[in-house]
């Protein structure tokens, strides 16, 4: 029973992942918000890496990942994937947002 609700919680996640491809931001007036990092990546990244990014599976763990990689480098990764991460799985703005709190997180 455990098995198939766990199964059921991270097929949940990654269809909402996949589905999520909306843009974050929203206007206020004239004003534009920026982008939370730490909640897109609490979305996107925690059916591979794990629900406290402490890696899982052939998913490394990221929860550190800033003392391993500058914001750069995280970037290039959530761009262009890297081993089994597939490419853009964030994009844009909210890539960026993503790689910048990644980089704080040592």
């Amino acid at each position: 029973m455990k098995k198939a609700m766990l199964t059921l919680a991270i097929g949940s996640a990654i269809f909402l992942a996949a589905c999520g491809g909306g843009k974050t931001t929203s206007t206020e007036g004239s004003k534009t918000a920026t982008p939370n990092g730490e909640t897109i990546a609490m979305k996107s990244c925690i059916a591979c890496h794990g629900s406290e990014l402490q890696g899982q599976n052939n998913a490394p763990k990221i929860s550190d990942v800033g003392s391993r990689l500058t914001e750069k480098e995280i970037l290039d990764v959530i761009e262009n994937g890297k081993g089994t991460m597939p490419p853009g799985v964030v994009k844009g703005a909210d890539a960026e947002a993503v790689a910048k709190w990644l980089a704080t997180q040592k």
